[in-house]
């Protein structure tokens, strides 16, 4: 395990396929992390094993597992895990540790068929949320309804247009005209590093 919690390149963005497979959740009833993740890994049809109580998990809870996350900020516990991921090569997520795990979780947003994920790489969790919040903003009713209508449209296309070429053709066409718009605003401590009036690399609050 790296001294660095966080690559240098960032991690490799990947979608899993967990239709049948045992994914374990460890965390608290009352905790949303965990609540979050045993909803979205069961609406993705996974075998979900939720341990709503973090001291009670056992070595066979996991060992046979696809994929495991953890929510309890619990460096004993979170150790463990690791070293039996390591043994046992099952994916880990350790959310907000990730020294120990080695999967970074993307922010899901979701509109009618449209699924986008979003992650920093663990490096910046809150920029991550602003992102998610704004898509979701975005990606409204008439965003969903816009999608309809082109997947309406691409499936007349393969029964009405025999040629490949055509039906792209057709469907670039009806996409035309679509763009989005977005613009990012930041705190004046990284405006005056970015501008070099400050040569700072974060807030005096957190400096200290």
């Amino acid at each position: 395990m790296s001294d660095d919690p966080l690559p240098s390149n960032g991690f490799f963005p990947v979608s899993l396929n967990v239709v049948g497979r045992r994914c374990v959740v460890i965390g608290p009833p009352d905790d949303r992390e965990a609540v979050e993740k045993v909803h979205a890994l069961r609406e993705v049809d996974a075998d979900v094993l939720w341990i709503d109580d973090p001291t009670a998990v056992r070595d066979e809870d996991v060992i046979e597992a696809f994929f495991v996350i953890s929510t309890p900020q619990d460096p004993v516990l979170s150790g463990r895990l690791r070293a039996l991921s390591d043994v046992h090569r099952f994916l880990l997520c350790t959310i907000d540790q990730p020294r120990f795990g080695f999967v970074a979780m993307q922010a899901i947003v979701k509109a009618g068929p449209v699924r986008l994920g979003i992650s920093t790489g663990g490096a910046a969790p809150r920029v991550g949320k602003h992102l998610k919040l704004a898509l979701e903003r975005m990606m409204d009713d008439k965003f969903i309804r816009f999608i309809e209508c082109l997947a309406t449209q691409k499936r007349r296309n393969r029964t009405r247009v025999a040629d490949g070429g055509e039906r792209r053709a057709r469907m670039i066409a009806a996409a035309d005209g679509f763009d989005v718009a977005m613009q990012a605003t930041y705190p004046k401590w990284f405006e005056a590093e970015w501008h070099g009036f400050a040569p700072v690399v974060e807030p005096k609050s957190l400096a200290q």
